[in-house]
């Protein structure tokens, strides 16, 4: 069973293929980690990248603009890294 940590790596090797402005859909993290159910571990992988986000190691955003780390999340995210002028 994969740990939090193969989470945050998982997110991270999926970020370091795409160039620095670009995203990743949560889905490809479960995915890689859980082909077969893996739509039973988004919430893991959302909570991954929210203490991530907290950490300032990552951005989620939802229609382009960045989430509130405080608040729950509902709907469709990207995850990717902070740019210097975010």
């Amino acid at each position: 069973m994969p740990t939090a940590a193969d989470i945050a790596h998982a997110i991270d090797a999926l970020l370091k293929r795409r160039d620095g402005a670009s995203s990743i859909c949560p889905s490809e993290v479960a995915r890689k980690l859980w082909p077969q159910d893996w739509r039973q571990h988004m919430s893991d992988v959302r909570e991954v990248a929210l203490a991530q986000m907290r950490e300032g190691r990552l951005l989620i955003t939802q229609g382009g603009q960045v989430v509130d780390a405080g608040r729950p999340l509902h709907g469709a995210i990207r995850l990717r890294r902070p740019l210097a002028d975010d």
